[in-house]
């Protein structure tokens, strides 16, 4: 897999022609300056040189996947990373022994589908820690990610997801955005709406065979159309199962405050949902836990402290992969053999579009597996963090065309 995009590739970018030799420029000094490559450094070294010509400040984040952390063999270093000033969040650990292994590496953060398990984890680790100052510093900055909200206990990227993110405290709200007809920055894993997780709500079938791309609908029609609220119980799901998954509402009450609130008119909480909307529901949720009806909860105070300083962690959906690379992974999930989205411009402008627009640039961080995406932030969007995501194969260059 090549992570970098070829450069006839990037050509077809209007804003994008000098990024990929800006890239192959760094990446290939890099490579030189150090005797023994560590791809996964050289990679983020290329990525800082490259935002810092265009006026970045913070340096990007790696966000690896954990397995190359804590598996058999290795292949990110973290003390490397953190020693050239890059910070580590790897995704995406749910079991307890993983999020040890990770924070004895000192990962800055964690993405987890069980944020609330992360918190219990982190707990326990304060506790063998007393007495401990330096210990207890780190501890206390590790940043709690909510996979797709928390999906583990709610259904994913849905407002009563971001809802229970947010009250296991999460610091961050990960999410994945499309681009819907209207140019909005629409919130969903997939190119599609999944027939796994997401029924009409008209009651008509919905299967594969009459999938919808988001690409393809509008973000007053998505909502019109789709309800979320699928669960994902069973062995059928894989990995993607979650025993402790529910949908109750009763369970989401801020979700149905926010949902039949005047200014939202949703049909139901579970209806799919965009970018600034999520911005709009936890400024909702300080609301409702600091003067609204939550106010009396046990933990209102904690809640509302948090969602006022919550962090928005948002991918751009995109393949990075060129069209002869896609294939079937899942019989729910298939990767689509032609691309079903628009270009990496066309999710710059909606997504940071909505950023900005909210005034949540000093909140929000663009994160991707298409690095031509984030070099367009990079360039457009200077004070809006990047995380360049990472799976189990090696960042490598591409051959020189």
């Amino acid at each position: 897999m090549y992570l970098f995009p070829t450069l006839p590739r990037l050509s077809r970018y209007r804003t994008v022609s000098s990024v990929g030799i800006l890239f192959l420029s760094a990446f290939a000094t890099a490579q030189q300056a150090s005797p023994v490559s560590d791809p996964f450094l050289d990679l983020m070294i290329a990525a800082r040189t490259h935002a810092s010509a265009h006026g970045v400040t913070v340096p990007p984040v790696l966000s690896p996947i954990d397995s190359t952390l804590i598996g058999t063999l290795p292949t990110v270093n973290v003390a490397s990373l953190h020693k050239a000033g890059f910070q580590v969040v790897p995704w995406t650990t749910n079991e307890p022994e993983k999020m040890r292994a990770l924070l004895a590496l000192h990962v800055d953060g964690i993405i987890t589908d069980r944020p609330d398990i992360l918190q219990s984890v982190l707990k326990e680790e304060r506790a063998s820690a007393a007495g401990n100052s330096e210990q207890l510093a780190y501890l206390a900055r590790v940043d709690v990610t909510a996979h797709r909200g928390g999906r583990g206990l709610r259904p994913e990227n849905t407002l009563p997801s971001f809802e229970s993110g947010l009250d296991q405290l999460s610091n961050t709200l990960e999410t994945d955005t499309g681009v819907s007809t209207d140019h909005v920055s629409l919130i969903w894993h997939d190119q599609f709406y999944s027939p796994q997780s997401c029924r009409r709500a008209d009651g008509a079938p919905y299967t594969l065979e009459n999938r919808v791309y988001l690409s393809d609908i509008s973000s007053t029609e998505a909502q019109r159309t789709f309800i979320c609220d699928k669960l994902h119980i069973g062995p059928t799901y894989g990995h993607d199962a979650f025993p402790d998954q529910k949908n109750d509402l009763n369970l989401s009450p801020v979700s149905v405050a926010f949902a039949f609130a005047k200014k939202e008119h949703l049909t139901n909480p579970y209806v799919p949902t965009y970018a600034e909307q999520l911005f709009r529901f936890v400024a909702f949720y300080t609301t409702y836990y600091r003067t609204g009806p939550g106010k009396s909860h046990p933990e209102a105070a904690a809640r509302a402290a948090n969602a006022a300083k919550a962090r928005f962690n948002l991918e751009t959906k995109i393949s990075h992969l060129p069209q002869e690379a896609l294939g079937k992974t899942g019989p729910y999930n298939p990767r689509p053999t032609t691309n079903h989205t628009l270009d990496p411009q066309a999710f710059v402008d909606a997504l940071c579009g909505a950023i900005v627009h909210s005034h949540m640039e000093s909140r929000a961080e663009v994160q991707s597996f298409d690095f031509r995406t984030l070099s367009l932030v990079e360039e457009q969007h200077p004070n809006i963090p990047t995380y360049y995501l990472t799976d189990a194969k090696t960042p490598v260059l591409p051959a020189k065309p």
